[in-house]
Order: structure tokens, then sequence, then C-alpha cells
């Protein structure tokens, strides 16, 4: 429809023709309610325009959708080659319109123009490339029982598979949803973050004509009218979640009217160990990756640095420098710059609460808390942000805050860092800085996280799995292990001559 697309002037300068409705059945169409999501610009506080929000009855009209093209021969019996062949037409599609889609993102969100480009982009092509390498590749085995029985699984998928998505990466978890899902069968309505609908709506534009009307439905809404939607659908099958722990146990709590299939990825506060054996250089730069990137946006941000008595005062000083030289705040547009806003006002305000949460409870501010207000004055940016002195009694210790926000606090021994380092309730990343190759080993197995990096973090790999323990998630995403979120094992049994 001629009304639901709107011509844009990026502030790169690039042209962008955008649809603005909801993507259901290969088509973009209007919300049956009339109500608009409008999306802000957070580097300069404008309004880049209003996309449609999707009402109850609009997730009813795309889960129909969907279910009527899980049913199709077209989908149901295309070839798991030819599936895989789809996939990597997609990944080339997205690759002949990343400029477009990276300026999108950093428009939307806020992030640097050069890491949506150079770093998102390039690992949502990797991801759905690699997951179409997967799609024939997915099958069960033959199980050895007795000569009167032949017995053997099948991998399928799993149907109706419902996924909403955060606001930190809006394309790299649309692919992480999307390639396996798709790989192995499946058909999805995915639901981006309101806060950021923008990029993931333009690479809806990229479905029609590649892959069959219904089996990826887009569509845009808030979380307390779309989101619940599809967590409470009972045609629904599974649902597949990212973002904040609270909201998770929301959605599992809602999902379990129909005992949906889930998959939750959420909070976490994860400890990042620097013992005395340390390179402290490395260390710091490492810290500095882990917590700084993204606008520290970031679920297994390492932002709890626990480090070793006897360096304490020396890695601060090299982080405090590395922060310096590093975290260029600014126009995330410009060349130069390494963190731009936060992505909203709210999520601005929140950040700075915990600064004064910080003051308050006597933990000592040594970089940053404050706004940095020299891109004209406006825009939602935080200076990095460093609290040394800090108690694990302290709010900001013991809570997400997702944003350029670390603290540092000191350990004795060994095993006090791990009792610190475990003491939360999350659990999806961990880091430990040792070059003792046997504490290392034997650090990484007791932390109770999903994922640790030794001398390193945050690096993470698009074929290792993703995902946390305790109230940080349940299931893994990404390698082989994501493919096990989106089948269901089905036994078949096979009687051989075995007469009652």
């Amino acid at each position: 429809m001629a009304d639901l697309k709107v011509n844009l002037t990026a502030p790169n300068g690039r042209k962008i023709t955008l649809p603005t409705g909801l993507f259901i059945n290969n088509e973009f169409v209007k919300s049956s309610s009339g109500d608009k999501i409008t999306s802000i610009n957070p580097t300069d506080e404008s309004e880049i325009c209003s996309v449609e929000a999707a009402s109850a009855d609009d997730i009813d009209k795309a889960v129909k959708a969907a279910r009527a093209a899980f049913n199709d021969p077209s989908w149901r019996d295309l070839p798991a080659t030819e599936r895989g062949t789809l996939l990597y037409k997609f990944a080339d599609l997205i690759e002949a319109n990343k400029e477009t889609l990276a300026t999108l993102e950093t428009w939307d969100n806020g992030k640097p123009y050069s890491v949506a480009l150079n770093e998102d982009l390039e690992e949502v092509i990797g991801i759905f490339r690699y997951y179409a390498g997967w799609a024939d590749k997915i099958y069960g085995e033959t199980i050895p029982t007795t000569a009167k029985k032949f017995a053997y699984t099948l991998k399928q998928p799993i149907g109706v598979c419902a996924q909403i998505i955060p606001w930190n990466y809006p394309l790299s978890m649309a692919a992480w949803k999307l390639g396996p899902a798709l790989a192995c069968g499946n058909v999805v309505v995915l639901k981006p973050a309101e806060q950021t609908p923008l990029s993931v709506l333009y690479l809806a534009s990229l479905i029609p004509g590649l892959f069959p009307p219904g089996v990826v439905n887009i569509v845009n809404g808030y979380g307390r009218e779309a989101g619940h939607a599809l967590a409470s659908h009972l045609d629904i099958d599974k649902i597949a979640f990212t973002g904040s722990t609270i909201t998770g146990k929301q959605v599992m709590k809602i999902a379990s009217v129909n005992m949906k299939n889930i998959t939750l990825e959420t909070g976490g506060k994860s400890p990042l160990l620097i013992f005395d054996d340390s390179d402290l250089e490395q260390a710091a730069k490492w810290a500095h990756v882990g917590i700084m990137s993204n606008q520290g946006q970031v679920c297994c941000a390492t932002s709890r640095v626990l480090v070793q008595e006897g360096v304490y005062d020396k890695f601060v000083e090299l982080f405090k420098q590395t922060v310096k030289e590093t975290s260029k705040v600014g126009d995330p547009f410009a060349e130069d710059t390494q963190q731009g806003p936060q992505v909203t006002k709210a999520q601005y305000e929140r950040v700075l609460s915990y600064v004064d949460s910080g003051k308050s409870e006597g933990a000592s501010l040594v970089a940053g808390g404050v706004p940095y207000k020299e891109v004209g004055g406006k825009g939602y940016f935080i200076e990095p942000t460093i609290f040394t002195n800090v108690k694990d009694t302290m709010k900001i210790y013991r809570e997400e805050i997702f944003g350029p926000f670390v603290v540092i606090t000191s350990f004795k021994t060994e095993e006090d860092a791990l009792r610190m380092a475990n003491d939360t309730t999350y659990g999806l990343g961990s880091a430990v800085f040792t070059t003792d190759v046997e504490r290392a080993h034997r650090v990484a197995g007791r932390l109770e996280a999903g994922m640790v990096w030794i001398n390193s973090s945050n690096d993470s790999d698009i074929r290792v799995p993703f995902g946390g323990v305790k109230q940080s998630g349940i299931g893994r995403e990404l390698g082989e292990a994501g493919l096990a979120a989106y089948t269901q094992t089905k036994a078949i049994h096979v009687n051989l001559g075995l007469r009652l």
C-alpha cells in the first residue's frame, strides 16, 4: 500500500524508502486499531517517523497466516537443501542492502555506524549463511534395541514460533532467531522492540519473492499488547524471548496457558575476574570491551570487575586510562565515535539514577557519571562511568544497569573471587584473566555462568552456544545448540516380527 511507506533522508545523507506497516503474509498492512509507534532518534531526540502498532487482532491474523504457511506443502514439503538455498539468498540480499540497514540501525538505536556496518551486519549475514549450511544436516538417529525392533528418531520443526527481540541489537537478534527457526522448517511471527522497529521493517521488505507467504511475519507493537498477545496465543507452539529478566518471567508465566516450548535469554550482571599474575594491560583493554561496547547495552556485559588485592590500584589506573583514550563519545555517524547515546530517554535516566545510588551508598565515582552534551546539547549521551570501592551489598553491584557503567572491587584469594562472582541471581557471562593455565580452567569450571571467557571478554562467535543459567535464561542460541531450540524429537518404533 502506497500510504504504508515513508521517504526518509538519514543523517548520513542516505535516502531510504521505508515500509511502515505490519508485515503479514508477505504484505505490509495497517494495524486494525490505528495505533502507531513513533521512533525517536536518540542522538538529537527528534522524531524519525511513525509505524503501525499491532493489536491483539493483528497478532491473531499473523498467527493464522503462519499456521497456514506451516501446513502448506510449498513450505512443509520443501526439501531441506532448498530451505538452505533460500537462507543463502536472504543473506545475499542483506549484504546488498547492508549500508541501508546499518544506517537505520544507527539512526534508530544510536550505536556507531561503523559498528552497525562492520560488526552487526557482518554477523547478521554470517548467521544466515551459517544456518543455511545446517538446513540439510538436521536429522535423527537409529537406536539399537533388539532383533525384533527397529527404532529411529526424526528431528521435526516445532511449528509456529513467536519471537520477541530487544532493542540493543535489533538486526542481530532477529537473525539469531530467524536463522535457526527457518533452517529447521518452522514459521515465524517476530515482534521487534517498540523502541527500534525500523531496521527490522526494512529487513521484512526483502522477504517477498523469496520465502512463501506467511513463513515470516513481522509485527511491530508494544509489549503490553502485541507481546502479551503472542505469549498467550493458543495457536503458537513456541516462544523465544530476549530481554529483561522481569519481562522474561512474565512471558514464561503467560506462555504456560498452553505449555509453549520456551527459550528465554534474559539479564546479566557478569563478573570479570583479574588475578595478580594477569597481563594487566590486556585485562584493562578487554574489560573496556566487555562493558563499554554498544553503549554498555549488552546482556552479557562484564559489568562487575573483581581484581586481586595486590594489583587492584594498578589495574584501576590502567583501566581509567584505557577508557579515557578509547571511549570517544559523540555523533554515531562520525567515523571516530566509539560510543553513541543510550537508546531512549528512559534508559538514559535509568543509568543516571544508578550514579546517584552509587554515590549515596558510599562508592567512589572515579570517572564519568554525568551526561555528555557536546552533540548540539541534545541526545541521551552518558560519559563512561567507573565506580570503585564498591561493596557487594550495593545496588550498583547487584542490579543490571545496562549502560556504560562498571563497578570495580577487590578480592584476596581464588575462593573469595569465586564466592563473589557467583553471589548473584544471574548467570549469563563471565571472564577470567590469569596466565596460570590450571587456574584458568579450574575457575572457569566453577563459575556459575553459561559462558566463560578466558583472557578476553564478550568476543562471542556465532558457532558457539550462547545462553545462561539461573535467572539469565533457559536454553541456548547460536551454534548447533541453536537448532535444538527449534526442533522436537519424534521416536519411531518398528515391529520386526514380535507376535503376541
